[in-house]
C-alpha cells in the first residue's frame, strides 16, 4: 500500500467514528444558517421580508415584493462589522474584537410601463448581490488543566482503534519532497517520541507525560461569507394581489485557523506540544423561491414566501502539523536513554474532499399594519427545516460513499431540529424622514443542550432615512448576541476535558444608497 492511500485508509477509518461525521453535520448547520440579510432598511426593520414589498430586499427574500415597485431602482450597501467574543475556558474569560468592512447588498430593478386596461397592472425585475452570512470571527481561550492534555485524545485514539506500529510507520515519510510529513496525528506523535508502545505490535500505547499539569491556550481566526446573486420576477393583478419568484446562485467561502497548545508545569520529559489547523472551503450552489402577498385593504396586508433548499458542490482542505518542545532538547528514547528527538515538528499532509450538501427546506409567513401615511408595524414567522438537510460524496470508494451519506444523514438528524423563528420590525414616517426599530428571535437549531448552552440568538436592530422623489438613504445598526462552543479535544470520560464557551456580539452598521430611473 503507498503511503498516500495509507494516509488517506486512515482518515477514512477515523471517519466512521460519530466525531467526523458530527463534523460534516456541523459543517452543514453552518453553510446553512440566515440570521438577518437585506438592505439597511430591512434590517432596520428586524429581517422582516414576508408581507412588505417596495425594497431591494424582496428580490431575494420575498420576490413578490417586486410587484409594488412603480419605477426602476439601483441601490448599494456598505458595511462595517465589529465582531466581539468573550471566551470561558476552565474558569478563565477572554475577551476579543475584529472589524471588516464589507458589502451586503447591492440590486438593480427594472418595472415595466403601467397597464391601466389590464388586470396585470404592472410587473418587475430585478437583480442582487446579497451577503447572506458571515463567516468573521476569532477569539482566544485558556487555563490550566490539571486532568488532561491533548497528547490524551491521541492516545485513547490509538489505542481504541488498536492501530499497530506498522500502521502508524506507513503514515509517515520521512523522504517526501519538501521534507518528512505525516498522513496521520498519531504517525507524527510516534514519531516524535510523544506516544510510545509497549508491546511488539504497538498496543497498547502510552503518552510520553501523561501526568502534568498543563498550561492551555487557543486561538481561533476565521472568515468567508456565503453570498448569492439573485434574480427575480414579479407582477401585479389588481393592485391586490402579487406574485415573484427568484432563483439565486451562492458562492460559499469559509476559511480558519486554529492553535492549541499544552504548556508542561515541571514535566520531566516536555516543555510543550502546539497543534495547528487550517481549513479552507469553497463551494457554489443554487436555489429558488416562490412568494405572494395579497392585500386585503389599505391597512392590511399578509404574504409568504416557500424557498427550496440550496444545493452546493464543496471542495474542502485540511491541512495540520504538529510541534513540540523537549527539557534540555533531549527525549527519552526506547532504551530508556535521552537521545536528540529525529523531529521537533512534523506537518500532516493535506487532506482534500469533495462533498454536495443539501440545505434546508424554508418557508415564512407574515402580516404587515400600516397606519396611513404615518407608519407600519410588520411581523414574519420562519421556518427552517435542519433535520432534512442532507450530505452525499463520490469522492471515495462506493461502498464508502454509501457509508458517508447514511451516518452524516443519522448525525443531522441525531443532532439538529426543525426551527421557528419569530421577527418584528416597524417604521415611522414624516415627510421625507423615516425611523425604525426592529428585533428577531433566531431558534436554537440543537437537539441537545446538555452542554447547557443555548445556542439561540437574539437580535436588535435601530435605523433611520429620507426618502425623496430622487433618492433615499437608510442607515442601520444590528446588534446580535449568542453562545457557541469549541472543544479543541474530546476524551472518553467528560469530566476530563474542557469547553471554550463563546459569547458572541457582533455589531453591523450598514448605509443602503439608491437612486429611481
Amino acid at each position: 500500500m503507498s503511503k498516500p492511500y495509507s494516509g488517506l485508509a486512515f482518515l477514512f477509518s477515523l471517519l466512521t467514528s460519530s466525531a467526523a461525521f458530527a463534523q460534516y453535520a456541523t459543517d452543514a448547520l453552518r453553510y446553512s444558517e440566515i440570521t438577518q440579510t437585506g438592505s439597511a432598511r430591512f434590517q432596520g426593520l428586524g429581517g422582516n421580508h414576508a408581507s412588505i414589498g417596495g425594497d431591494p430586499s424582496s428580490i431575494h427574500g420575498n420576490p413578490a415584493g417586486l410587484g409594488f415597485y412603480n419605477r426602476s431602482e439601483f441601490t448599494f450597501t456598505p458595511a462595517v462589522t465589529i465582531a466581539g467574543t468573550k471566551t470561558s475556558y476552565l474558569g478563565n474569560d477572554t475577551k476579543e474584537s475584529n472589524s471588516l468592512i464589507n458589502i451586503p447588498q447591492a440590486s438593480v430593478v427594472f418595472t415595466s410601463q403601467p397597464g391601466f386596461q389590464r388586470k396585470w397592472k404592472r410587473s418587475a425585475f430585478g437583480v442582487s448581490f446579497s451577503r447572506q452570512q458571515s463567516f468573521q470571527n476569532g477569539y482566544t481561550y485558556g487555563g490550566r488543566n490539571n486532568n488532561s492534555a491533548y497528547i490524551d485524545n491521541v492516545i485513547e485514539g490509538v489505542n481504541g482503534a488498536k492501530t499497530s506500529v506498522s500502521d502508524l510507520e506507513r503514515d509517515f515519510d520521512s523522504g517526501a519532497t519538501g521534507g518528512a510529513v505525516a498522513y496521520s496525528i498519531p504517525a507524527a506523535y510516534y514519531q516524535m517520541y510523544l506516544i510510545n508502545p509497549t508491546t511488539e505490535a504497538g498496543p497498547p500505547y502510552q503518552a510520553l507525560d501523561g501526568n502534568s499539569v498543563v498550561d492551555q491556550t487557543g486561538t481561533f481566526t476565521s472568515k468567508g461569507a456565503v453570498s448569492q446573486w439573485t434574480f427575480a420576477y414579479a407582477g401585479n393583478l389588481n393592485d391586490k394581489f402579487y406574485l415573484g419568484g427568484n432563483i439565486g446562485f451562492s458562492r460559499i467561502r469559509y476559511e480558519y485557523s486554529s492553535t492549541f497548545s499544552d504548556d508542561y508545569v515541571d514535566s520531566p520529559e516536555l516543555t510543550y506540544i502546539d497543534q495547528f489547523e487550517d481549513f479552507t472551503v469553497r463551494g457554489n450552489g443554487f436555489n429558488f423561491s416562490l412568494g405572494a402577498i395579497y392585500k386585503i385593504n389599505p391597512m392590511f396586508q399578509i404574504g409568504g414566501t416557500l424557498a427550496s433548499p440550496t444545493f452546493s458542490a464543496i471542495k474542502e482542505t485540511f491541512s495540520q502539523s504538529v510541534a513540540a518542545g523537549y527539557v534540555d532538547g533531549k527525549v527519552t528514547g526506547p532504551d530508556g536513554n535521552l537521545i536528540t528527538p529525529p523531529y521537533t515538528s512534523i506537518p500532516i499532509a493535506p487532506n482534500d474532499f469533495e462533498y454536495s450538501l443539501i440545505g434546508p427546506l424554508r418557508g415564512n409567513i407574515g402580516a404587515t399594519v400600516f397606519f396611513q401615511n404615518k407608519g407600519f408595524l410588520t411581523g414574519t414567522i420562519e421556518y427552517a427545516g435542519y433535520s432534512g438537510m442532507r450530505a452525499r460524496t463520490s469522492y471515495l470508494t462506493s461502498a464508502d460513499n454509501d457509508a458517508f451519506k447514511t451516518d452524516v444523514k443519522s448525525e443531522i438528524t441525531d443532532t439538529f431540529r426543525n426551527t421557528v423563528n419569530f421577527r418584528l420590525g416597524g417604521e415611522i414616517r414624516a415627510n421625507i424622514f423615516r425611523a425604525r426599530l426592529g428585533g428577531a428571535y433566531i431558534t436554537d437549531p440543537y437537539l441537545d443542550q446538555s452542554d447547557g448552552i443555548d445556542r439561540s440568538k437574539i437580535v436588535a436592530s435601530a435605523g433611520v432615512g429620507v426618502r425623496t422623489d430622487r433618492f433615499f438613504v437608510d442607515l442601520t445598526g444590528t446588534f446580535t448576541t449568542y453562545k457557541s462552543a469549541y472543544t479543541p479535544y474530546y476524551l472518553n470520560n467528560p469530566i476530563t476535558y474542557g469547553s471554550a464557551e463563546i459569547t458572541n456580539r457582533p455589531v453591523n452598521v450598514m448605509v443602503t444608497g439608491g437612486i429611481f430611473f
